[in-house]
């Protein structure tokens, strides 16, 4: 039986058909743009081999579109007839739950896998993403904490470890072990974009928006060749420069950097969740600055409104309705809160109750602030705070759902409220309030 480049033994007719897969996966921890057709080659060399219509669903499921969904389903069910030994076995298994909506049981099984197989990288990765979009950063943390002792710089994907150890070791707070294994894994390979998302993540925690912009400029020559992640760093980038008020600069890189639309990545996936978040969520930011934006929303709007029922990205959906409200579209944005109800109601697991419990009011309070009824609005969210971290999405991302709540507050003169998000967000970034810009006005007169 032939085995992969971390030693795993797996069910290849061929070290030729292996070194495909490899080839594949490494692609897939790198985030490169022709990993789909490494997967393609790794199908035609050996299609019943299980592990590739494997891989097949879960590049469907990490979508996070409800219209991938049966594509996802159909390859496991190949996969299934194929067989494969125990550990592939668990793999499907795995995916299966997360095809079925179980995303609890999927981490679960993830991490018996790299219980029993520390240096299955694909079972790693996909653990590393789903408690990602879980919420759940400790998760996140002791998988790779669990398995490092098993990996050394020899082992095919130790730099993606490295990658993955600096983002989870930010997101739990760790500022300083998180930078030292991104730059880690840059100095291994300067394309990581993964390590490269990792260490900006840092840099805007701690308020190092020079470094911040200089770290992302000077690694950009190594993204040809990279996904949608490209776009993520880039909205980083973007992130810093609003920070410095340089939105002049921001809205060049909502154009040519992270919302694209002649770029062919965009083309080939416009309504990419990650990509469609970065949009909505510094468009948001821009406006609450007093920024015209122009007529950038139009397009995020007819994304959003086709996209009305599809609830499987929980964290995307109140940057859905940041678009319909933004355009006027409140005949649709009243469908989307309809259809999020309908499927809370008719749906069981995890997401069902993240999309009621989070998601749902944060969307009720996106729509009652456009129609000016900001009082509301923080009741409607209010009970959410303590839960939204369940959304998914990091400290960057989810601050925007914070801002929403203090400009609701600030609007009712709701002074207990605001003060109540003043301190939540004090306790979790190590740059005070008062130096970011999202919150500097909200500051005045308070004492944290």
């Amino acid at each position: 039986m032939a085995h992969d480049a971390q030693g795993n033994r797996a069910s290849f007719a061929s070290a030729e058909a292996a070194r495909a897969f490899d080839h594949m996966v490494e692609g897939f921890l790198k985030y490169r743009l022709d990993t789909p057709q490494r997967l393609k080659a790794a199908l035609q060399l050996d299609p019943e081999a299980p592990l590739p219509h494997m891989m097949q669903a879960g590049f469907a499921m990490l979508a996070y579109k409800a219209a991938h969904v049966p594509a996802a389903r159909a390859a496991l069910d190949q996969a299934r007839k194929l067989g494969g030994n125990p550990r592939e076995q668990m793999h499907l298994a795995a995916l299966d739950a997360w095809a079925d909506g179980a995303q609890d049981r999927a981490i679960a099984i993830w991490e018996r896998i790299i219980a029993e197989h520390p240096r299955d990288i694909m079972a790693f990765r996909f653990h590393h993403f789903g408690a990602f979009w879980m919420g759940r950063a400790p998760a996140m943390w002791n998988a790779v904490e669990g398995i490092l002792p098993h990996w050394d710089g020899e082992v095919p994907g130790y730099g993606s470890v490295l990658a993955c150890r600096a983002f989870a070791n930010e997101e739990a707070g760790h500022l300083l072990i998180a930078e030292h294994a991104g730059r880690e894994a840059i100095r291994r390979d300067p394309a990581d974009l993964w390590a490269a998302h990792a260490v900006a993540h840092v840099l805007e925690m701690q308020g190092r928006r020079a470094e911040g912009i200089a770290w992302i400029t000077g690694l950009s020559r190594h993204f040809e060749g990279g996904n949608n992640l490209k776009h993520h760093i880039f909205w980083h980038q973007a992130m810093f420069h609003l920070e410095r008020g340089e939105h002049a600069e921001v809205l060049h890189l909502y154009d040519t950097g992270f919302r694209n639309l002649d770029s062919p990545v965009t083309q080939m996936q416009p309504d990419l969740y990650i990509d469609c978040q970065n949009a909505a969520s510094m468009l948001f930011r821009l406006e609450r600055q007093g920024v015209d934006v122009g007529d950038r929303w139009e397009e995020l709007a007819e994304k959003a409104e086709a996209r009305i029922g599809d609830c499987l990205s929980a964290f995307t959906l109140p940057h859905w309705m940041m678009a319909l409200c933004a355009a006027g579209r409140f005949e649709a944005a009243e469908r989307m809160l309809a259809a999020m109800r309908d499927y809370c109601g008719a749906n069981s697991g995890e997401n069902p109750r993240v999309v009621r419990e989070a998601a749902l009011p944060c969307c009720e309070a996106l729509l009652l602030r456009a129609r000016g009824m900001h009082a509301a609005a923080v009741a409607v969210m209010r009970p959410a705070l303590g839960g939204m971290h369940e959304l998914g999405g990091s400290h960057a991302q989810q601050d925007v759902l914070e801002q929403l709540f203090l400009d609701c507050a600030m609007a009712a003169g709701l002074d207990a409220d605001a003060q109540l998000l003043l301190e939540r967000v004090t306790g979790r970034w190590p740059t005070p309030p008062e130096r970011r810009v999202g919150y500097r006005s909200a500051t005045i007169g308070w004492r944290g």
